[in-house]
């Protein structure tokens, strides 16, 4: 198999430094992102809402969507009312409706809470890329197991690290697991015209070096949305040195589910690959459009959720630490973008037998290592339909569903008591 080339930039290996002790600033929110965006599926929203009110008192709107259950709530609240009061007590209600959104959009950018970890010491880099020591962090158990964590090029890898009380890789760390986070790093000039074999078969598989050079042997891979895909194609090209792999919420078949994904795509293909190769890469905004898109009402339902809550209470800084992280993606690059959201999520490659890595098909039902299917029941963003058919693809894989959505399966408050501990078992497993 065929590997690119390592980078100029490269950094084989970097020395532990010490952690330097947070400072606490003030913090200047511009989300969420895109403003815009969600004000306008807010109105948009309650305009339907408020169109839909006779289906919705004769129960005829669906809510298994996002506007279905908007329209359904915004009804049941004027359901007491007789005909000729509706249409002025719809306007008020869809107003103060909006009017609490706003109150919650500005506590939440006035919030003072500041992420209260820092990231651990990188052991390794390369151009934008380092490989993060969770063996390094307080309370980490001494000689855990060494295992690779690899998130999404989307969003960025600290969600597994979100705060100190929701942090699933420093709690893993205290009990006998060494995670190794690869941060990707804001795309630099190196990375401007990387293909995804240059991350997958070039920077993964030199992160996956080290990582074995610490383990004395195959260590376990363990991949999380999009950078499940990663994950894979990797442990196929190296599975001598993967002892285990386990993909969280990662998506194969892109059109399962309800296929919205798929459909947006579609419509809108043209214009993103002119957004694509004007800017020569995907900006953020963009991609937070798209997975807003998949539930318009969602920021219309959060921040006035978000406006009732005490801002002294855990749950309010639980929020601002889940939005900050929102708030903060990364673009694609050029090659990327194209690769990732027109060919998989328009065209379904990888669930055709079509995604190739360095001239390789990337074929599920190659792998011959212990694998570790988690496919969240709830995923608005990676439908259960879409993650569960790699259970049947790789020979033997275990397919568990936990009862939450995409991000809570790793934040939430039930987390620790579902994924977290069947994801520890898995790893202290010797197969």
């Amino acid at each position: 198999m065929s590997k690119p080339a390592p980078d100029k930039s490269a950094v084989a290996h970097i020395e532990p430094a010490e952690v330097p002790a947070r400072q606490m600033r003030h913090v200047e929110r511009l989300g969420p992102r895109p403003l815009a965006f969600h004000l306008a599926s807010a109105l948009s929203a309650l305009g339907g809402s408020m169109l839909a009110l006779p289906s919705s008192l004769a129960g005829k709107i669906p809510t298994d969507t996002g506007w279905g259950a908007e329209a359904n709530e915004f009804a049941q609240a004027l359901s007491e009312l007789a005909a000729e009061e509706l249409l002025p007590a719809a306007g008020k209600e869809a107003v103060e409706r909006l009017q609490v959104m706003l109150g919650g959009i500005e506590a939440y950018r006035q919030h003072p809470y500041v992420r209260d970890v820092d990231d651990p010491p990188a052991i390794w880099q390369q151009g934008s890329s380092r490989l993060l020591d969770y063996g390094a962090v307080p309370d980490a158990s001494p000689g855990g197991k060494p295992v690779l964590f690899v998130p999404s090029l989307v969003n960025k890898g600290y969600v597994l690290d979100i705060s100190a009380r929701r942090s699933m890789l420093r709690w893993l760390a205290a009990r006998g697991v060494r995670p190794l986070l690869v941060d990707w790093g804001t795309p630099g000039e190196d990375e401007k015209g990387y293909s995804l074999d240059d991350y997958i078969a070039g920077r993964l598989e030199d992160a996956l070096d080290e990582v074995v050079k610490l383990a004395g042997g195959p260590a376990p891979v363990v991949g999380y949305c999009l950078g499940g895909d990663l994950a894979l194609a990797l442990a196929l090209r190296r599975q001598s040195d993967v002892s285990t792999l386990v993909l969280m919420a990662t998506p194969w078949d892109f059109y399962g589910g309800s296929g919205m994904h798929n459909k947006l795509f579609a419509a809108v293909s043209d214009s993103i690959d002119s957004v694509i190769d004007g800017f020569g890469e995907l900006p953020v905004d963009i991609l937070q459009t798209f997975f807003a898109s998949l539930d318009p009402a969602l920021g219309l339902r959060k921040f006035r959720t978000f406006s009732n809550l005490d801002p002294a209470s855990d749950k309010a800084a639980d929020f601002v630490a889940l939005e900050d992280w929102l708030n903060d993606g990364i673009p694609l690059v050029q090659k990327v973008a194209h690769e990732c959201l027109i060919r998989w999520y328009r065209d379904n490659t990888p669930f055709k037998g079509e995604w190739t890595i360095a001239g390789d098909v990337v074929d599920p039902a190659d792998l011959k290592i212990p694998t570790l299917i988690a496919a969240p029941a709830h995923d608005r963003i990676v439908p259960l339909e879409a993650a569960s058919p790699l259970a049947d693809l790789i020979p033997g894989a275990m397919l568990i569903s936990p009862p939450s959505g995409h991000i809570g399966m790793v934040v939430s408050s039930r987390a620790k008591d579902g994924l977290w501990k069947d994801l520890l078992a898995w790893l202290k497993t010797d197969f």
